[in-house]
């Protein structure tokens, strides 16, 4: 009798233990806020599928949805981002709600690859996860003008809003090489963030006069007594005794296109 009382015992604190330890893996998600609750997620624990690719493991995570308002939903689409234990993005996946009427539920799965273990998740509406942000985007030296994907976006530094997705920033100055940065900006990303891009080298040579004097141009030629520097598309012959010092910049080489046309005898 004994033996059976504490057989019961044993079973009913597992029972509980292993009840406590499945709700704590539960997660139940009110969209939009708590405050003003339109559905109500209940994701149940994250289950480990067969099979695997590379470092990615499949899972389910069955999935309850209930439309709280006293409205049809007719579509919502959502982005579900999966975290492991220490909040570290490892997955992601989505999931549709469709024609679910007032105090209606529905039950679903989704499905995701994993690169860790999964410990908790968060959604956001499809629209939410498009929505742009705001960034602060400043040169060294400053006053480069700046374009988004081609397209202006003022002088350096400049608050810019951009995307979710794949864009390039381009800076431009007068008397350096214009810059390129790639820029991706993912949907969990929030506004308040900064680049400083450091421009590239000087797109001039440097003629140092003995007077004092500093030219930026481009040397043409060195001829006898004569330098020749262009500067702002213009030939200048400088006295090649007035000239201190030449600093020149290191250039690309030549591509066939940047020669001149090869002149034939008719």
């Amino acid at each position: 009798m004994r033996m059976d009382l504490r057989y019961f015992l044993f079973t009913f604190v597992l029972a509980l233990l292993l009840s406590a330890s499945a709700a704590a893996q539960m997660q139940v998600v009110l969209w939009p806020d708590a405050d003003h609750p339109v559905l109500r997620f209940t994701f149940d624990q994250f289950r480990g599928l067969v099979g695997s690719v590379g470092s990615q493991r499949p899972y389910a995570i069955d999935t309850t949805a209930q439309n709280l308002s006293d409205k049809q939903i007719g579509s919502e689409q959502f982005v579900v981002d999966v975290f492991d234990d220490k909040h570290i993005r490892i997955a992601d996946g989505s999931m549709d709600v469709t024609n679910l009427g007032p105090g209606q539920s529905v039950k679903f799965q989704i499905k995701i690859m994993a690169t860790g273990i999964p410990a908790s998740l968060r959604i956001m509406s499809q629209a939410e996860s498009q929505k742009p942000i705001t960034l602060t985007v400043n040169s060294s030296p400053q006053g480069a003008l700046l374009k988004l994907d081609g397209v202006d976006a003022g002088t350096t530094p400049a608050l810019i809003e951009v995307a979710p997705g794949k864009h390039q920033l381009t800076f431009g100055k007068d008397g350096f090489k214009v810059g390129l940065f790639s820029l991706e900006i993912g949907k969990n990303d929030v506004s308040g963030g900064a680049i400083n891009f450091e421009l590239g080298k000087v797109q001039f040579d440097t003629i140092e006069l003995r007077d004092g004097t500093v030219l930026s141009g481009d040397l043409d030629s060195i001829q006898g007594m004569d330098v020749v520097v262009r500067i702002g598309g213009t030939l200048q012959r400088i006295d090649r005794n007035k000239v201190k010092r030449i600093i020149l910049i290191e250039r690309e080489p030549l591509t066939p296109s940047d020669l001149p046309p090869v002149q034939t005898k008719q």
